[in-house]
């Protein structure tokens, strides 16, 4: 189960409400910088701005693939860990907003994991250290650590993808 929490609202769909919820500025801002970051062949700068003017929690050696979108409205509750990749045209989302509610919730990529291509990552879930997600995948539940993990719906190919010597 996704760790999100819920805010119901009334009237039209939550979406239409959505600068109730969060400020034009902030939305806008964050809107340049994600598409700078998306297009931006630098991994440098594309941390320093996750960082820096997002307010990402991003390790260092943290990789964000070319077209990368993360969250517009919350990208501050995003964290990826050291060493990651977040493979080409991938989604993270820390907000849905649906009919009668939204739902807000954290998003914790661990170190050293590798997220396929036009991978997904739904609010409220996290992907522990080592796991490997596939490409095209859509991450609806928590991923253990050390798991290789694909498809939509998302299931578990291997539990364990540490290395062996014979591996080597």
């Amino acid at each position: 189960m996704r760790n999100t929490d819920k805010y119901p609202v009334e009237g039209p769909n939550s979406l239409w409400q959505v600068y109730k919820t969060i400020s034009r500025f902030k939305a806008v801002r964050n809107f340049i910088f994600i598409q700078i970051s998306r297009y931006a062949p630098s991994l440098p700068m594309k941390r320093w701005i996750y960082r820096h003017v997002l307010g990402m929690k991003v390790g260092e050696h943290a990789s964000f693939a070319l077209m990368v979108m993360v969250d517009v409205f919350f990208p501050e509750k995003i964290e990826v860990g050291d060493n990651t990749i977040i493979g080409y045209n991938s989604t993270i989302l820390t907000h849905e907003y649906l009919i009668k509610e939204y739902r807000l919730g954290r998003v914790k990529i661990g170190s050293h994991v590798m997220i396929g291509a036009n991978t997904t990552i739904l609010p409220g879930v996290t992907i522990g250290d080592h796991a490997v997600v596939g490409a095209g995948s859509v991450v609806h539940k928590d991923v253990a650590p050390y798991s290789f993990v694909a498809g939509n719906p998302l299931q578990v190919i291997r539990e364990d993808v540490r290395m062996t010597e014979q591996d080597r």
